[in-house]
């Protein structure tokens, strides 16, 4: 995320929302409460499917040493026909946590499942193998930046209520570090929902501790159990900004060993995530992963903070102020496109590669990828004497500055960020080249990280179309631009397509999710909102609908309808 490599302060303006919808059914919104001592309090969850597997998980609130765990898979809610049943014992060595990588089972089938401990039954969840062969239709939820402390997570509890969606993609920030005085605690403290444990997350326990308050979030208990999860970690899963070396948000002399820290991290992940356990052999961090929904679609994830990448670059304020148009110039060509600013791993992106020739291979019409951070070329926004003095009249001189910062950015023609792709751009194209040497060049990029939606068109650096990139906001992060309020944020946002080839829309002032509907012929993607974050009460509204079609060796898009829906103040 942003936040921290800016360098003034932000604020955050979010707002308000109504919504009472039912859930799937024979599902409803997981509830522990009228069962003492139930130990289920973190509910159910499933993902990580294959055509005839998939994992289901759950954890028992006990301090037991070992416990038993029975589970069951049925093919109705009732349980009125179980088909797999067994148990397992868990105990504080993984914090009680339960995995189950149910096999056997049917290509392209629903099923429900349940857990019992003692006298107490868990929530029933429903999940989903992938298909194999002749697949009609699949549909997506892709959701990113969970922040707990910034809001509610009403577009979980939407994407739960949503019956068109089949498996949920979340990108990442699944989770955040940061203590109560850290990004989004002033929020945080009005909500009554400050982070625990209530320091910065560095040690095991932290994490652990984290993962399990997440969890026991109602409406993050209502997504897990209606839907299968497809996760990727982005990077406050272990902190803000990490590389191969250390993180931007990682502090050794006060924190430790890095190495230390990424590894309890990544262990409270596996522990806590509907996820397949590496093998004893394997690097954790190598997490990547290719999902083939039957004959329809490739789902390639990426995997961009722990195995490949380099230390980001960070501008610094006064050389900007040094600067001329040909020194930036220079700066992108000698400092930021250098050899050896890598992104992925060899192994990663020679995964990706060969997923991706398979796909073709097999004649599957999409080609999605998982991507954490922004891909398409974002220069910051060109922004005139007008647009600062209309900024002026509206927001505080610390936000003042923050806009001549954007503005000085715009003006060398600098891009907003270096963190994203952008700060790697060597490693974009060798991403791009092995695309085309694998025959996909009609890629749909999936990715998060940034809080807006993105309808993005990509291109390499010969001018050669690439595919589309598809941006999902923040289920709670707030937009980078919401400190100049609604209207200055919107025009930001005008002002970075306007900048931008390859912005060809952008919403930051939204939460919500993006819904993706997929059939042989076309693709429809929905940047569905919420209304609000800061109350249960919310509406959904549709603020784009995107039609995406194949046409010849690329794709074109239509826009297939626009509405409103964003938050207000």
């Amino acid at each position: 995320d942003n936040m921290k490599r800016l360098p003034l302060t932000r604020r955050q303006m979010l707002s308000g929302l109504s919504a009472s919808l039912l859930l799937p059914v024979g599902l409803r919104v997981p509830s522990v409460s009228g069962s003492p001592g139930n130990p289920f309090q973190h509910g159910v969850a499933s993902g990580d499917p294959e055509q005839s597997s998939t994992v289901l998980w759950t954890r028992l609130t006990t301090t037991a040493k070992s416990v038993e765990c029975g589970w069951e898979v049925a093919q109705t809610p009732q349980f009125d026909n179980i088909l797999q049943r067994g148990s397992l014992a868990t105990g504080p060595q993984r914090d009680h946590t339960i995995k189950v990588v149910v096999a056997g089972l049917t290509p392209g089938a629903t099923y429900y499942y349940r857990f019992r401990a003692g006298q107490h039954t868990s929530p029933t969840g429903r999940t989903r193998t992938l298909a194999d062969g002749t697949l009609e239709s699949l549909g997506l939820a892709v959701a990113s930046c969970s922040n707990f402390p910034f809001g509610y997570f009403n577009a979980y509890e939407a994407i739960a209520r949503d019956e068109s969606v089949e498996f949920v993609l979340h990108l990442g920030d699944y989770l955040y570090e940061y203590g109560p005085d850290g990004y989004g605690g002033g929020i945080g403290a009005q909500l009554g929902r400050q982070h625990n444990p209530p320091r910065e997350m560095v040690s095991l326990a932290d994490y652990r501790q984290r993962h399990a308050q997440y969890k026991a979030d109602p409406q993050s208990r209502a997504m897990h159990a209606a839907h299968p999860l497809i996760p990727l970690w982005d990077d406050h899963e272990s902190t803000n900004n990490p590389w191969l070396g250390g993180a931007e948000n990682h502090q050794p002399a006060a924190e430790g060993s890095w190495q230390t820290r990424r590894s309890v991290s990544l262990q409270a992940w596996y522990e806590w995530m509907p996820v397949r356990e590496p093998a004893s052999d394997e690097d954790p961090a190598a997490y990547w992963r290719h999902f083939r929904f039957g004959d329809l679609a490739s789902l390639v994830t990426l995997e961009t903070r722990h195995t490949g990448r380099v230390q980001q670059i960070e501008y610094d304020i006064s050389t900007l102020l040094e600067m001329t148009p040909a020194s930036a110039e220079s700066f992108l060509q000698d400092v930021v496109g250098a050899p050896g600013r890598e992104m992925l791993s060899d192994d990663m992106q020679a995964f990706a590669a060969a997923a991706l020739a398979e796909s073709v291979s097999a004649k599957r019409p999409w080609r999605l990828i998982g991507n954490q951070i922004p891909i398409a070329r974002m220069a910051a926004p060109q922004l005139a004497a007008a647009d600062i003095d209309y900024l002026e009249s509206r927001v505080s001189s610390d936000n003042l500055q923050r806009a001549k910062y954007f503005q000085r950015l715009g003006e060398l023609g600098l891009p907003l960020y270096l963190d994203p792709w952008d700060g790697y751009p060597r490693a974009r194209e060798a991403f791009y080249q092995s695309c085309r040497e694998a025959g996909a060049s009609d890629l749909v990029v999936l990715t998060g990280d940034s809080h807006s939606f993105w309808q993005n068109a990509l291109y390499d650096d010969t001018g050669r179309a690439m595919g589309i990139e598809l941006g999902t906001t923040g289920i709670t992060s707030p937009g980078d631009f919401l400190e100049f309020g609604n209207e200055g944020a919107r025009l930001m946002d005008d002002r970075l397509v306007a900048s931008n080839p390859e912005i060809l829309w952008t919403n930051g002032i939204s939460n919500g999710y993006l819904r993706v509907h997929i059939t042989p012929d076309q693709l429809q993607a929905d940047f569905v909102s919420v209304s609000s974050i800061l109350s249960h009460d919310y509406d959904t509204g549709t603020l784009r609908s995107l039609t995406v079609r194949h046409e010849g060796a690329g794709l074109s898009y239509a826009v297939a309808g626009e509405g409103t829906g964003e938050n207000t103040p």
